[in-house]
């Protein structure tokens, strides 16, 4: 038994990946995520709406942090917030009306909170009208239903498709599409067609059955939320296939799709909001493509936003994916193109050894 151990030890030694994501992962995570796993909301978004901005401005808690100041009124309020420009909106007035978004859950309550609890607003003349917007309940599963549906993506995505083409290699088929009479990229859409049809039906019955089933409201436009899917797809799926061209067995492929499926789930606001996180830390949810697609789907299922609001998930979606897509079919690539060429290119020193003993 101690000799089967001592070999079990030398064989872990020797795998500096496995040994790394088991001593250096844990660690780091541990990093993040102690300064990521906060729900309290320090500052909200907030616009001030009205002629007189400096009079409204007043009546905002301490939490409030104004980032844009504009004339108009209720309309622009509200299509501010429908934009995603802010949180919470002061629309100044006879009557002050405070709109909070109820879409941002998190900022939304921290709101509520700092409303209730300010002395300002608890003793004005007169006293402002609070209405909550998009999700007036505030209910959980309108804004968890969303990012659940993102993450049942990046899971396929990422853990079976990265599975998937292991799998492949280590039964030997991937080396035999090499030297078959097919071109990598045919290899590569055949390989990633069955996952991306399974991903988009599992996306469309997500969406389906919380709107039936959990009442959650699709306000926005359906092709808006298509094209943002499509675009979520092409991301996860190449990170499958690019874990796979790095992993030499399912358990490696499982240990690194993990480590690329955790973060997304913990910083991605899905969980814990984003604003409530530590500056070192929040830079990382601006790299995962989670982030954007929580955002795109919220905005487009429950305050129903335009799709020049939303350009910027979109185009941080198309620009990881172009990224992570174009690394993921090169590694793909480089795995057929060896089996194919691996024997000339060896066979040629030995024949000119040949031709020079004769």
């Amino acid at each position: 038994m101690w000799a089967i151990g001592i070999k079990e030890f030398r064989q872990l030694r020797r795998d500096r990946r496995t040994l790394a994501l088991m001593i250096v992962a844990p660690m780091l995570l541990l990093v993040v995520f102690g300064y990521a796993a906060r729900f309290d909301v320090d500052e909200v978004p907030t616009v001030l709406v009205g002629e007189d901005a400096g009079q409204i401005a007043q009546l905002a808690p301490d939490e409030f942090a104004v980032v844009d100041a504009r004339a108009g009124g209720r309309a622009e309020a509200e299509d501010a917030l429908q934009r995603g420009e802010a949180a919470v909106a002061l629309v100044a007035g006879p009557a002050p009306i405070v709109l909070v978004d109820g879409a941002e859950l998190f900022s939304a309550q921290a709101a509520l909170r700092a409303l209730a609890g300010s002395a300002q607003v608890a003793q004005p003349a007169p006293r402002p009208q609070v209405e909550v917007l998009f999700n007036p309940q505030l209910q959980t599963s309108a804004v968890m239903v969303p990012a659940i549906a993102g993450m049942i993506v990046v899971f396929i995505g990422t853990v079976i498709t990265s599975l998937g083409v292991v799998r492949e290699r280590q039964a030997g088929t991937l080396e035999q599409l090499g030297v078959m009479p097919f071109r990598p990229r045919d290899v590569f859409v055949g390989k990633v067609a069955p996952y991306f049809v399974v991903a988009s039906i599992d996306l469309a019955a997500v969406v389906g059955i919380s709107v039936w089933l959990f009442d959650v409201p699709f306000r926005g436009s359906a092709g808006t939320l298509v094209l943002g899917s499509l675009l979520f797809l092409f991301v996860t799926l190449g990170m499958g296939i690019l874990i796979s061209s790095v992993s030499e067995n399912q358990g490696q492929a499982v240990q690194l799709a993990l480590m690329a499926v955790l973060p997304q789930v913990l910083l991605s606001g899905m969980i814990f909001p984003i604003e409530s996180m530590a500056a070192g830390v929040r830079w990382i949810a601006y790299l995962l493509p989670l982030t954007y697609f929580i955002e795109l789907a919220r905005g487009v299922m429950l305050r129903a936003a335009p799709v020049d609001a939303l350009w910027l998930p979109l185009a941080m979606l198309a620009a990881l994916g172009v990224a992570v897509f174009g690394l993921a079919v090169v590694r793909f690539r480089r795995d057929l193109a060896p089996a194919g060429r691996r024997t000339p290119q060896r066979t040629r020193p030995r024949t000119r050894a040949l031709e020079a003993v004769r």
